[in-house]
């Protein structure tokens, strides 16, 4: 793992906030409480948990345009920010949240590889500390959150298995994914494609050995984070 590092309450409105650093790439995580849900479940007395991601101009070499300056999100930032929605969710009771919603808002403002992952991690620190409030204001009996969420790339670069892509690794891998797992080991999604390469069944299994140890330490910064 590159070096990690989180740092809570860093916005000063937002319920929940983190600044996570996961080597050279920074991602700004918020947690905003609504006392609603979405039309598609309201009565139903379960909760929701949503996301959106967006990268900032010049978190990359060159400035990228902003989005809302063309009018709609691109492909890439729909898909992340429901990846990361759904990553969330799977480890919420949402029966527990009560009929509430949180949105969690991931901002790069620096990538280097592997924003997604980050921005999972990240994102439930930030909806934990959202909780949390809940919790301490009475509103929720119970903690809805029953597992850490958190996300590392691995991928095949040179030949060899390699954990947490830098953006120079991840660029020439021949193999990469993104592995999101609970912190009890339970795994919600593995996204794993060849690039230019082909991998072997046990290339696969040597990859998720090395993902789950890189969430291990994830999990162990998060809570340290949130303790």
């Amino acid at each position: 793992m590159r070096t990690v590092s989180i740092e809570t309450g860093v916005t000063k409105h937002a319920e929940g906030s983190c600044l996570i650093k996961v080597g050279d790439t920074h991602v700004i995580c918020t947690a905003s409480i609504e006392e609603r849900v979405p039309p598609f479940i309201k009565g139903s007395g379960l909760g929701w948990v949503t996301a959106e991601y967006g990268m900032l101009p010049r978190s990359t070499g060159s400035r990228m345009r902003r989005e809302a300056a063309s009018g709609k999100q691109g492909g890439r930032t729909v898909e992340i920010q429901r990846l990361i929605g759904r990553s969330l969710r799977a480890g919420v009771d949402r029966v527990a949240l009560g009929e509430r919603q949180i949105t969690v808002d991931c901002d790069v403002i620096q990538a280097d590889g592997g924003t997604r992952c980050a921005a999972i991690t990240g994102g439930w620190v930030a909806l934990k500390l959202a909780v949390n409030k809940l919790m301490k204001a009475g509103l929720v009996v119970s903690d809805p959150l029953v597992s850490p969420v958190a996300a590392v790339s691995c991928g095949i670069y040179a030949g060899q298995p390699v954990l947490d892509l830098d953006y120079p690794e991840d660029s020439e891998a021949g193999v990469d994914g993104n592995f999101i797992l609970r912190g009890d080991g339970q795994l919600i999604e593995v996204q794993m494609s060849a690039e230019g390469a082909t991998f072997s069944r046990a290339q696969m299994g040597q990859l998720m050995d090395l993902a789950e140890a890189g969430v291990s330490e994830l999990v162990a910064a998060q809570k340290a984070a949130v303790a």
